[in-house]
């Protein structure tokens, strides 16, 4: 069962059996180990060592802390932190200007104390759900002692980071699942919010019709906190018990090619879910089905990459991910026309879509259809671009409807993780995490 790390670490540290400086310590020192090597292109000891000991001090004067205040979080090599370059990831950008001042996301950490420990690694530009990075290697998936497995992407060190107990929460970000695909394999809980709940300001892009800056954690109350920080305000949460909750399973598209070990752990957990008292309806949503139509002029995220890199990738393709600059490729010659009928049928399916799933709590379903690869087995390109695909296209989904989705962990102890994917509608965050908490202590 995934357990709130941020209340019970509050908890010693009121009772005084730790201090943030041990716990920021023991976090920097685990980030040198073998384990954690390539999650962190940059770590802030300094930095993080003085926003610990000043939480101590505050503590020790009586001042009550924000919930964040000197615990560890990381935050993806995507967002501007003042006075250095961001890199997203990439070789392409060395030598960019440094960014003048934090990312928003990035500041509203700093202004609830956080200590952020350093920069994670992460798929160049933020572009596959893989977790593989040429440049700067690829984190090892915790998760797997044996077979170093990919540990998702794009925010795979921030995944890893997590999952390896080094952040309390790992910032990243999900255009098309770069949350919940990482969190989901390494058998963490990830929470992709409604695009608007927190600004994008400051934060590289991949494509601005889809990007959401987010994060991940090691229980839902957890990602709540994270939530609560990044976006200013706390989602008003009313807690509601499973009994009764309308859960929809859809039979279009999300169990296309589903493995073995993956379905039996989503059947284990419908099967819980039942028991105690959900009602488990299973409907069809033949509009998932019209997900790959719509974007097939070349899709948003290539189109409007393809508007950021359009000069770089002319000068220097060779210092790009070669697999990176292929699904650039696909938006270069999208012509405005299909950008715009793209625009106008996404739509369209967005309110079909909120029609078809009104009267239900929350869409379930597998997060990612299969179990994290081998590292080595995705050498070559069709390897790679087929697991890509089916890693991104449950989750793919959501962004598409611009909802809001949590990734829960719902493997059995042993077995490799993979996710419980609980979504709904824009706006409904509140609601759903509602849902999630319920579903969650179900699951243990």
């Amino acid at each position: 069962m995934t357990r709130p790390v941020i209340a019970a670490m509050r908890a010693r540290l009121d009772a005084g059996n730790a201090s943030h400086e041990a716990i920021v310590t023991q976090a920097l020192e685990g980030a040198k180990l073998p384990s954690a090597e390539h999650v962190f292109t940059r770590l802030y000891a300094d930095a993080a060592l003085a926003a610990a000991r000043h939480a101590d001090a505050a503590r020790k004067a009586g001042v009550q802390l924000p919930p964040l205040a000197g615990l560890p979080v990381s935050i993806k090599d995507l967002y501007d932190v003042a006075g250095e370059t961001t890199l997203a990831g990439s070789v392409v950008r060395r030598g960019a200007a440094p960014a003048a001042q934090d990312c928003v996301a990035v500041q509203r950490l700093r202004a609830q104390g956080a200590a952020i420990v350093g920069k994670t690694n992460m798929t160049e530009f933020a572009f596959s759900g893989v977790g593989i990075n040429p440049h700067y290697g690829t984190p090892r998936n915790p998760a797997d002692p044996e077979t170093a497995r990919i540990p998702g992407g794009s925010s795979s060190g921030a995944a890893v980071s997590v999952a390896l107990g080094l952040a309390v929460v790992g910032l990243g970000s999900d255009t098309g699942g770069s949350i919940r695909i990482p969190a989901a394999l390494c058998g963490i809980v990830g929470f992709k919010s409604t695009q608007s709940r927190t600004p994008r300001t400051g934060a590289f892009p991949l494509s601005q019709t889809l990007d959401t800056v987010c994060a991940m954690a090691r229980s839902v109350e957890d990602c709540l906190v994270a939530d609560a920080a990044l976006a200013d305000a706390p989602l008003q949460v009313r807690r509601r018990p499973l009994q009764g909750l309308r859960l929809a399973v859809p039979s279009t598209l999300m169990f296309d090619g589903i493995d073995r070990p993956t379905a039996r752990a989503f059947q284990r957990a419908v099967s819980k879910l039942s028991a105690a008292g959900a009602q488990i309806v299973d409907i069809t949503l033949a509009e998932l089905a019209e997900v790959a139509k719509i974007n097939a002029p070349g899709g948003f995220s290539p189109i409007e990459a393809a508007a950021v890199h359009r000069s770089t990738i002319a000068e220097g393709r060779a210092a790009y991910d070669s697999r990176v600059a292929a699904r650039i490729d696909l938006g270069m010659t999208v012509s405005a026309a299909d950008y715009i009928t793209m625009q106008h049928r996404r739509a369209d399916w967005i309110a079909r879509m909120e029609g078809a799933l009104q009267g239900f709590d929350a869409l379930l379903c597998p997060t990612v259809p299969i179990a994290a690869p081998a590292i080595e087995a995705l050498a070559t390109d069709e390897a790679f671009f087929q697991a890509n695909g089916m890693l991104l296209r449950n989750t793919f989904a959501i962004n598409f409807l611009d909802g809001c989705s949590f990734s829960l962990p719902c493997h059995e102890a042993g077995a490799l993780p993979t996710g419980l994917m609980l979504s709904s509608v824009r706006g409904d965050d509140a609601r759903l995490a509602a849902v999630a908490l319920a579903v969650e202590a179900a699951l243990g």
